[in-house]
């Protein structure tokens, strides 16, 4: 089937429409964060329901970002993007509606399917819109914006909807807004594809599934079955059978899911080892620290929210200062300091109780927005710097699926030291609180790692190395997934990306289908009719 628009679109309103479907995706983040205690009461769950609406939703995420990339690539990049939505905004409805928390988990599950399609395809319709280098710029400087505004409209639009209607006005908001976007990417998004885009690789898909899920379940289930248990260590063998099967086989793969060569260039596996340690910070403080302020503390949602402001502010001013100093200094100066402002926040809750200060908690909670703002730019550079161009975004996608594999993990460990600890929540703060200072100390030692002059050595050593013949054939010239995080720090390499996409042309036998013509980087785009 041929896609048409009515009539040429503006570049900018193409954008306009794309950071809607972020903004939908961006402040699920800490809008659900801040209703967990409300949906605990409503719906009766433990501390582990409460984890699982969180984990739920970013292991699938994981699991299928880069996936929708691609499948964005083969299928035509607007037609993806419209399924996510439909299924995003039918599930928010759903999830709305669950009556229990097995439905809300499920719908959550389908959420995430269709959250998996926006984030990674917009930003591939946003680089195969903006075709000049300056306003491609521009563009995603757009986009990290929203990514900031997201985060601090979320503890408040969160808090409000929790306090004045309820916990399901948190997912019933996100409906209006996704049906006046549905309409508006009907009406004006263009249609793209890439001409030879990168195969599927379904057992890849069902290895990373399998290896991500059952480490989450036998690390949430473990407080209450026991590590020791049959369960337990069943689950923990059939991820490391998984892990290992996916490692054995990727390698075999003409167009595998996970490149496991990119992994020796030193950047790329410390930047990858990076963006799980900062997620697993960023996810075990907004799970963790929702429970300290609404249980603990009793303060209402709205209250919550608006302590939280500070970490959710200098996040978001922070993010595209800290693309503008990896254009200036290279990675190694903003993950040092945003590992250093991570330790320091997290160190100062250590001590918190029910008696801490206002004060003191602000200053921490700062502390932790300037190393969560400061750490996506530099960890998505040094991903991709040194890789193959045409490789760069799958080297992106990788980093943004480790971030979401780092988010369930914070939740999924955090969640289970408070379970397993005699006393709850008040005992287990300061063990909790010494794992996000030891994931701010891990960002400084792989920021300083990953950057010297060995590591780079290693990355123009992966540049220089012969493609295999098998997966030069079949390499894709669309962008590949890449998620939320990326988009302070992908103004360098998307740009780069994008001139390199220029100079490709697609093989001579190859034919664009009818009705649509290859552009000037090898896509193909729907003529208007």
């Amino acid at each position: 089937m041929t896609t048409t628009r009515l009539r040429a679109a503006s570049p900018w309103t193409v954008l306009a429409i794309c950071c809607c479907s972020l903004l939908l995706v961006s402040i699920d983040v800490t809008i659900v964060n801040i209703a967990l205690p409300a949906i605990r009461r409503d719906l009766h769950s433990s501390l582990s329901g409460q984890q699982w609406v969180i984990d739920a939703y970013s292991l699938v995420l994981a699991a299928m970002l880069m996936f929708s990339g691609s499948l964005g690539d083969r299928l035509g990049r607007r037609r993806v993007f419209l399924v996510g939505l439909v299924a995003f905004t039918a599930a928010s409805l759903a999830c709305g509606l669950a009556p229990s928390l097995g439905w809300l988990v499920a719908f959550r599950i389908v959420q995430a399917v269709g959250g998996s399609m926006l984030n990674p395809v917009a930003m591939s319709i946003i680089v195969n819109t903006f075709r000049e280098p300056a306003e491609r710029a521009r563009a995603i400087g757009v986009w990290a914006a929203v990514v900031g505004l997201s985060m601090a409209l979320g503890p408040l639009v969160g808090g409000a909807l929790v306090d004045g209607a309820g916990w399901r006005w948190i997912f019933w908001v996100n409906v209006p807004v996704g049906l006046a976007t549905i309409a508006l990417t009907w009406r004006w998004v263009p249609e793209s594809r890439a001409v030879r885009p990168r195969r599927f690789d379904p057992l890849g898909q069902l290895l990373v599934a399998i290896t991500l899920g059952c480490l989450t379940y036998a690390i949430i289930d473990a407080p209450h079955a026991g590590w020791t248990a049959s369960s337990t260590l069943t689950l923990l063998v059939v991820a490391a059978i998984a892990l290992a099967a996916l490692l054995a086989f990727e390698p075999r793969r003409r167009d595998p899911l996970l490149e496991l060569r990119f992994f020796r260039s030193v950047p790329f596996s410390t930047a990858t080892v990076c963006a799980v340690a900062a997620f697993v910070a960023i996810g075990t403080f907004l799970f963790v620290n929702t429970l300290y302020l609404q249980d603990e503390l009793g303060l209402s949602p709205l209250a919550a929210g608006v302590r939280t402001l500070p970490m959710a502010v200098l996040a978001g001013v922070c993010a595209p200062l800290s693309g503008r100093l990896v254009a200036a200094a290279g990675a190694r100066l903003p993950l040092v300091v945003s590992g250093l402002a991570t330790a320091a926040g997290a160190a100062l809750l250590v001590p918190i109780d029910a008696g801490t200060s206002t004060p003191h908690l602000l200053l921490a909670y700062a502390l932790i927005g300037i190393g969560f703002g400061l750490v996506n730019a530099p960890i998505t550079n040094a991903a991709t710097s040194g890789m193959p161009r045409e490789q760069a975004g799958v080297a992106a996608a990788i980093a943004s699926t480790s971030r979401q594999i780092g988010m369930a993990l914070g939740v999924a460990v955090s969640g289970s030291m408070i379970a397993g600890t005699t006393g709850g929540l008040p005992s287990a703060l300061p063990a909790v609180w010494w794992l996000v200072v030891g994931c701010g100390v891990a960002i400084v030692a792989l920021g300083v790692l990953g950057t010297t002059a060995r590591a780079q050595a290693s990355a123009a050593a992966v540049l220089a190395a012969p493609e295999p013949e098998e997966q030069r054939e079949s390499v894709g010239t669309g962008d590949p997934a890449r998620g939320v995080g990326d988009a302070a720090g992908l103004h360098g390499r998307a740009l780069d990306q994008g001139e390199a996409a220029r100079t490709r042309r697609p093989s001579g036998g190859h034919r664009p289908r009818q009705g649509a013509r290859p552009d000037a980087a090898g896509e193909r785009i729907a003529q208007p009719r």
